[in-house]
């Protein structure tokens, strides 16, 4: 609710710095960070945490009590989903979303086509043909032309999980999951799939778990309800099938909604290649007439796969890729898990402009994970507003090794998030970005340069023999900004002969390098590293997002630098310096 607030009063007051959007901002993260259910705090007890003022407290409660916002409702109706859609091309700020809007009639992504198309969006002031050409293109890299529509991840997800646990604390619910292409972690969700298994009373009656969903969902339409399945659309247009199953169903109808298509047709072929047959209703063993006879398996997905002589395949790898045959053979990769992490190397404070918490907090939560290193790499000097000049850094140098006695078990590594110009060039001279312990330089401007030149520029980057890694490959935002092309296996090649790791980013935004590249680099031997790129406490959830971005790569374990040993990943990071 916060997230949509902050975003639409943006196009209210046209500008994201405006007071009011950086107060929903603010109020965002102070929740994050405060970690208490906001349903259970009044709006004097909200308002005593730092961040969140009486207004921003009214709404919340008023969310939470009605299950709307009277001033979220107004912005809806100013900015209907269409116009948020617009809003996420690049170029397309609020003040350019105005004049296409008031000059050109442009409601939706297919007007501004149109408008692009018959050349009228150069008529406005400070547009012209490259404007045009830039935001066609966008456009297509996208996905927002044509009628396949995806919702990206970073919206869909929370939105999922919020039903996931309120359908959990119904009465009679077993279990519940959410399945669909979100399950496998795609990085764009055609719609969201939720199974739920419910005892008798629900598994009667479906119209308990519609309620619910409803409550949560604030749906628009209801397209179909049933005993056994619901689905709705929501205000933004992302549809929500909801199927209420017996308990022993629940892993037949997991792994069948869960999908790949590809993978269910293997999976249904090897079964008939047994005898059997499987279903969303579980494995059966053919009868002599050919029909569904004993029950094999059905309650978890686990059993299924056994059943059928295959290890059990990790939901992100379920994409018809070789997996089924690797399972059969008893090779699928030993996967990077959440608890091999061993600690983070991309890790900002409130020393970079856009980090939200202290070097000392930020630290502490890295030791509550239990982390054996962490690298603390706060922007450089040549990002404006947010970087640090070298004073600066020398500076924080020393507040890290002032820390450094708190934490024996802990190595707390001088870093930095080194910028990659246009040409390849770094922060700082040589000679100072030696003085840090890890680095990893990332793309934060020049998004619009060929190809050619953006392989080179990462190339010389890569070379560079105080660079450690390359954070998020192409800058990309999900269904925001495309990223920089580039001609990847040159990169990967790069990566791989001077032995610099490849991020997997595990920002919801960004999961960048995609899962695909993560697949080729797995292939070529590239090192990579998983990272949260934290700039508050409350974000190092995001490092489970990253390890499964790096699952549906197929990444194992022994190629994730952040797995390793303190020693060995200590003689890694310094074996360039």
């Amino acid at each position: 609710m916060l997230s949509e607030l902050a975003l639409l009063t943006t196009l209210k007051e046209e500008s994201p710095q405006s007071f009011k959007v950086r107060a929903y901002d603010n109020a965002k993260q102070a929740l994050e960070g405060d970690g208490r259910n906001p349903a259970d705090l009044s709006a004097t007890e909200l308002t005593k945490i730092k961040g969140i003022g009486k207004s921003t407290a009214a709404k919340i409660r008023q969310f939470i009590d009605t299950g709307s916002v009277d001033k979220l409702d107004e912005l809806r109706e100013l900015y209907p989903p269409a116009i948020v859609e617009l809003s996420r091309i690049p170029g397309m700020g609020p003040k350019t979303l105005r004049l296409v809007r008031d000059e050109l009639g442009v409601e939706d992504v297919e007007g501004l086509k149109a408008a692009i198309a018959e050349e009228r969006l150069r008529t406005l002031p400070g547009m012209g043909a490259t404007s045009e050409q830039k935001m066609g293109k966008a456009i297509e890299r996208l996905g927002l032309s044509g009628k396949d529509r995806r919702t990206p991840i970073a919206d869909a997800l929370p939105l999922a999980e919020r039903l996931v646990a309120d359908l959990r604390a119904l009465p009679d619910v077993v279990d519940v999951a959410f399945c669909g292409s979100l399950r496998r972690f795609s990085e764009t969700i055609g719609d969201i799939d939720i199974t739920v298994a419910a005892g008798a009373g629900l598994e009667a009656n479906g119209q308990a778990v519609m309620e619910a969903v409803r409550t949560h969902i604030e749906a628009d339409d209801v397209i179909l309800s049933g005993e056994t399945k619901t689905s709705f659309l929501t205000k933004a247009g992302l549809q929500v099938d909801v199927r209420v199953v017996a308990p022993d169903q629940f892993g037949a109808a997991t792994m069948y909604f869960t999908g790949s298509k590809g993978h269910n047709i293997a999976l249904r072929q090897r079964a008939i290649d047994q005898g059997s047959l499987l279903n969303e209703y579980g494995l059966f063993q053919l009868d002599d007439e050919g029909k569904a006879g004993e029950l094999l398996a059905s309650s978890t997905e686990e059993s299924i796969y056994a059943e059928l002589g295959l290890a059990f395949v990790p939901p992100p790898m379920r994409e018809a890729a070789g997996e089924v045959d690797a399972a059969a053979d008893d090779e699928l990769p030993e996967l990077v898990q959440v608890d091999h992490i061993k600690g983070d190397l991309h890790y900002h404070t409130d020393r970079s402009g856009d980090g939200r918490s202290s070097l000392a907090d930020m630290v502490a939560e890295a030791a509550g994970k239990g982390y054996r290193y962490l690298a603390i790499t706060d922007h450089g000097e040549d990002l404006a507003i947010n970087g640090s000049s070298a004073e600066e850094m020398l500076e924080h140098r020393e507040a890290i090794r002032a820390l450094q006695p708190e934490y024996p078990n802990m190595t707390l590594l001088y870093g930095c998030e080194l910028n990659i110009s246009a040409k390849g060039g770094l922060d700082y001279d040589a000679d100072f970005r030696a003085l840090f312990d890890y680095t990893v330089a990332s793309v934060h401007s020049s998004f619009d340069a060929p190809a050619k030149d953006q392989t080179k520029r990462l190339v010389a980057a890569i070379a560079d023999p105080t660079v450690n890694s390359i954070g998020h490959l192409t800058g990309r935002y999900i269904g925001r900004r495309p990223g920089i092309e580039i001609e990847v296996d040159i990169v990967l090649e790069a990566l791989h002969h001077f032995d610099v790791a490849l991020e997997v980013n595990g920002a919801l935004q960004r999961l960048d390098a995609a899962s695909s590249v993560v697949r080729r680099a797995v292939e070529r031997g590239v090192k990579l590293v998983i990272n949260t790129d934290s700039h508050h406490t409350s974000e190092l959830g995001r490092m489970e997002y990253g390890v499964l971005t790096a699952q549906r790569g197929w990444a194992p374990r022994d190629l994730v630098v952040n797995t390793w040993d303190h020693d060995d990943f200590m003689t890694w990071a310094n074996h360039r310096r």
